[in-house]
C-alpha cells in the first residue's frame, strides 16, 4: 500500500504543474475566444454583414477556436494529439465529401450575403424563376412567385447563375409592340398611342415615353411603345396600356390586322 501511495504521490508531483498550466490555458483561452467572437461580430455589424451570416460565422469561429484550444490543453497534459488530429481531419474530409452540394450552397450563401446582389423585397429573375425575395438563408433563398407560390432556390446554383434584379434602379421600362393596318395613317397612330401613355397616371414623364415605327411586317406596321414606370407599378401599367390601346385604336378607326380565313367554294 505504501508503495502505491508513493507512486500516486510521485505522479501528482509530476503532473500537477501540467494540470495547473493546462487549466490556466483553458480559462485564458476561453476568455480570449470570447473576446475574438465579440470583436468579429462587432466588425461584421459595422461592415453591414447580414445578421444571419453574422451569427453563423460567429458560431463557426467559436467552434474552430475551441477545438484548437482543446487540442492545446490535451497536449499540455502529456496526451499525444497526433491521432486525435488525424481523426478530426479524416472526419472533416468524410463530412466534406458527403456534403459537397450543401457546402457549395453554403459558399453561395456567404457570397450572396457579402456581395448583396439583391435584398429582401427585391423582384428578381433567376434560375428560370421570377419572384420577390422573401428570405435569404445560408443554404437557400426563398422567393414569393408572381402567383403567390413559394420558390426555394439553392444558393450554390443561384450565386453561379445569371440574376436579373428588377428593383435596383427603382424604375422599369414596359415594352410593347402594337401592329396596325398598312392603310392606317402613321402620324395619327403615333398620336393615339402617345395619348394612351401620357394619359395614364402611373406612366412617368421622365424618362419620357416613346412611340416609334419598329418594323414593316408582312401584314402590319409595327410600333414600339416604350413607357416608363416605377417598379411596383409595372404590371398595372402593362395591363392598363394593353387594354386602353385597343379601345383607343378602335375609337380612332385604326384597324389591328389579324389572320383571316377565307373559304372558297368550288
Amino acid at each position: 500500500m505504501e508503495e502505491y501511495l508513493e507512486k500516486i504521490k510521485d505522479l501528482l508531483i509530476e503532473f500537477t504543474p501540467n494540470i495547473i498550466i493546462a487549466f490556466a490555458i483553458l480559462i485564458i483561452g476561453l476568455f480570449i475566444i470570447n473576446i475574438i467572437i465579440k470583436t468579429s461580430r462587432r466588425l461584421m455589424l459595422k461592415g453591414g454583414v447580414d445578421i444571419t451570416l453574422q451569427k453563423f460565422l460567429g458560431n463557426l469561429i467559436g467552434w474552430v477556436l475551441k477545438i484548437l484550444l482543446l487540442i492545446t490543453v490535451v497536449s499540455k497534459l502529456g496526451i499525444a494529439t497526433t491521432s486525435f488530429t488525424a481523426i478530426i481531419a479524416a472526419a472533416g474530409l468524410a463530412v466534406g465529401l458527403a456534403l459537397q452540394g450543401s457546402l457549395a450552397n453554403f459558399a453561395g450563401g456567404v457570397l450572396i450575403m457579402i456581395f448583396k446582389p439583391f435584398k429582401i423585397g427585391d423582384l428578381v429573375e433567376a434560375q428560370g424563376e421570377i419572384g420577390v425575395i422573401k428570405e435569404i438563408e445560408i443554404f437557400t433563398t426563398k422567393l414569393t412567385g408572381l402567383s403567390n407560390k413559394e420558390i426555394i432556390i439553392p444558393n450554390g446554383s443561384l450565386s453561379n447563375g445569371n440574376i436579373v434584379n428588377y428593383s435596383t434602379e427603382g424604375t422599369r421600362r414596359v415594352d410593347f409592340t402594337f401592329g396596325v393596318d398598312y392603310a392606317a395613317d402613321i402620324k395619327q397612330t403615333k398620336e393615339v398611342l402617345m395619348n394612351v401613355l401620357t394619359s395614364h397616371p402611373k406612366v412617368l414623364k421622365d424618362p419620357a415615353p416613346g412611340v416609334t415605327v419598329s418594323e414593316l411586317a408582312d401584314s402590319s406596321v409595327n410600333f414600339a411603345v416604350r413607357p416608363w414606370c416605377k417598379t411596383e407599378d409595372y404590371w398595372t401599367v402593362y395591363f392598363d396600356v394593353t387594354e386602353n390601346t385597343k379601345i383607343a385604336l378602335d375609337k380612332a378607326g385604326i384597324e389591328i390586322p389579324y389572320p383571316h380565313q377565307v373559304n372558297v367554294k368550288k
